[in-house]
């Protein structure tokens, strides 16, 4: 295990994106207890395994989420964080970077008024949806949830002329990601809803980005294909159309697509052994160690005890072995990212621990 920092408390989720262009990833990772936002420069390899450099780019209370966005167009890298708790809005964190007025100005924050104190925010995505600029689909939970998108205006900056329009009422959403579903050429939202009145995996259709700048209120169409009245939490899915999600308290669904994309997907379901690890937190696949053979990468949250909070799956005749990788320290993992950190040709794991050590932290890889 390596440390990229453990400074705050309650590390919850790492977003990536290379901001500098120097063909590393950088992380994005908001402290729901510490209540800031950070980012993390990859330091490069050989430094990989010391604590990364860390710019503090906003205070907030209650944060749940902080990804990467080029708000204005500038070609500098902005954050973007989504809160909860007492806060529920949405703020964005303007880089000083190409700061019109004063390049020196520090980070500046500032909460989104069509967002604020409006509902739990979970998740944002960018996505330019109409193709006017750089938009941001969200994710809440609790009381009036809801999946719609926040629409640019034509001046990004002008905080409050940004837009949201609701597509579907929710119940806890987990993940939101980007994916051409139906392969028409556009992205599509692929979500996981984990409590609602129809809990599960599920996708919004896009109608295209000329419909959406005639009518910005337009729905998309929702198209539920998994894990049907399951607690889903955090999923993923791979180049060739397979999801993986982790589904409380044990279980791993594994998703695969039927000629019609937006029927019911084939599934088939692995159980892992609760008595060794914590309740399913997230799941990303790929081939670990090299064989050519995709393994399953699980977190956990919930990992009392003696419990492992993350560990993998391998198919071995017919039946998944589980292997440790985190061992009993740690009690709530967030998602996972697979990624070959430090240079050496295997994936690493990158995750959070946000209630016994509190850290944003990776996994090498022993493979390689």
């Amino acid at each position: 295990m390596h440390i990229v920092d453990n400074t705050s408390r309650g590390a919850d989720g790492v977003r990536l994106k290379d901001v500098n262009n120097d063909g590393l990833l950088d992380i994005a990772t908001g402290w729901e207890e510490g209540g800031v936002i950070r980012t993390y420069l990859h330091p490069g390899l050989n430094q990989v395994k010391q604590p990364w450099p860390l710019t503090e780019v906003g205070k907030v209370n209650s944060p749940e989420d902080a990804v990467f966005i080029d708000l204005d167009g500038d070609g500098d890298f902005d954050v973007v964080s989504s809160c909860e708790g007492r806060t529920r809005s949405v703020f964005f964190h303007w880089s000083p970077e190409n700061d019109p007025q004063n390049e020196t100005l520090p980070w500046r924050t500032a909460a989104v008024p069509v967002t604020a104190d409006k509902q739990a925010w979970m998740f944002a995505l960018p996505l330019p949806v109409d193709g006017d600029g750089m938009d941001l689909v969200l994710g809440s939970k609790g009381g009036g949830a809801t999946i719609g998108w926040l629409q640019s205006p034509k001046n990004p900056r002008d905080i409050g002329a940004w837009e949201y329009h609701p597509w579907y009422q929710a119940g806890w959403i987990m993940s939101l990601i980007s994916h051409d579903m139906d392969d028409d050429g556009d992205l599509d939202v692929l979500a996981s809803d984990r409590r609602s009145k129809t809990p599960g995996v599920l996708w919004l259709e896009n109608p295209g980005a000329k419909a959406m700048r005639s009518n910005p209120s337009l729905k998309w169409n929702v198209h539920r294909i998994g894990a049907v009245d399951k607690e889903v939490m955090f999923i993923t899915i791979s180049e060739d159309n397979v999801i993986h999600a982790a589904v409380r308290p044990n279980r791993i669904h594994v998703l695969r697509p039927n000629a019609d994309s937006r029927k019911p997907w084939r599934e088939k379901v692995i159980t892992y052994p609760s008595n060794k690890y914590g309740t399913a937190k997230a799941a990303r696949a790929a081939d670990l160690d090299g064989d050519g053979k995709t393994e399953i990468a699980v977190s956990c949250e919930a990992a009392n005890g003696a419990k492992s909070g993350v560990f993998y799956l391998k198919q071995s005749k017919g039946k998944w072995m589980d292997y440790d990788i985190g061992g009993s320290k740690g009690l709530k993992y967030d998602r996972i990212e697979l990624l070959d950190l430090d240079g050496d040709g295997d994936l690493d794991l990158l995750t959070c621990e946000e209630r016994d050590f509190n850290a944003v932290l990776w996994y090498e890889n022993p493979h390689r």
